[in-house]
């Protein structure tokens, strides 16, 4: 594994395959997908731009971390990716489908609704809120987020008064205000590519949207509940997680 600034090369040869975070995350929350996905192509993940060690400036429009993922993928000259996406990083993998379909052979959409509206940030500000910051330790990152403990240790950073999210609060809220504020369905209508959505048992999503979602896309779509898992499903049911994307891959790479 190889890393520069805000992209991670796991390694793998073959059809590039991208591997996008959702919000909070990063790169390297991907690492134990990425180990077998590694039979399948070349997998990189990106850090979304106020994430990780991805750029710290704006715009925060979807369109926007589209175009960062359109930039990879043109960059590594690998041909179409498929593209992996966990919940704000499924949004992005939708909109870059729909305006560059060139770039994008399908795509796996995990937990993510293309229309939030009406949700504000304030459940977003509510929680941040809450959390004891600076942690003591990442010992207690892990106990604190409890089920979701070992992805939220790979996004934090010690700092000199303890450890800190790898990522700017003032940006986050941006980006999921607008959620609540537009409607993707538009996006959804151009996505001509397979396309793959595994929604969590527990999913917090509005009801019926993801199966909509694999219904209404023109490159014909799948839909698959995980039952029992939260809103991570490749780290909360990850034998259940890997058993739907392999079936895929194997349709959509033929290997």
């Amino acid at each position: 594994m190889t890393m520069r600034e805000g992209l991670v090369d796991f390694g793998g040869e073959g059809p590039p395959i991208v591997l996008l975070h959702g919000l909070m995350g990063r790169a390297t929350t991907w690492w134990s997908v990425a180990q077998w996905l590694m039979r399948y192509g070349h997998v990189v993940g990106l850090d979304a731009r106020g994430h990780g060690r991805a750029r710290r400036t704006g715009p925060w429009h979807t369109e926007a971390f589209a175009a960062d993922v359109a930039e990879v993928v043109t960059g590594l000259d690998e041909g179409p990716a498929v593209v992996i996406g966990h919940s704000m990083g499924g949004l992005h993998a939708l909109v870059l489908a729909a305006t560059h379909p060139d770039l994008v052979r399908a795509v796996v959409v995990e937990d993510m609704a293309p229309d939030q509206r009406g949700r504000t940030v304030e459940q977003w500000r509510g929680y941040f809120e809450s959390w004891p910051v600076p942690f003591q330790s990442l010992a207690h990152v892990r106990r604190f987020f409890g089920s979701t403990g070992d992805y939220f240790v790979e996004c934090f950073e010690e700092r000199a008064d303890g450890y800190h999210l790898i990522a700017d609060l003032a940006y986050l809220y941006e980006i999921a205000a607008e959620w609540g504020r537009r409607d993707y369905w538009s996006f959804v209508d151009g996505v001509k590519c397979p396309l793959l959505v595994i929604e969590a048992g527990h999913s917090a999503m509005p009801a019926g949207q993801q199966a909509e979602l694999a219904e209404r896309a023109p490159g014909g779509g799948r839909h698959v509940v995980v039952a029992g898992a939260g809103h991570v499903v490749h780290d909360d049911a990850p034998l259940e997680y890997r058993g739907a994307v392999e079936a895929f891959l194997s349709e959509v790479l033929g290997r």
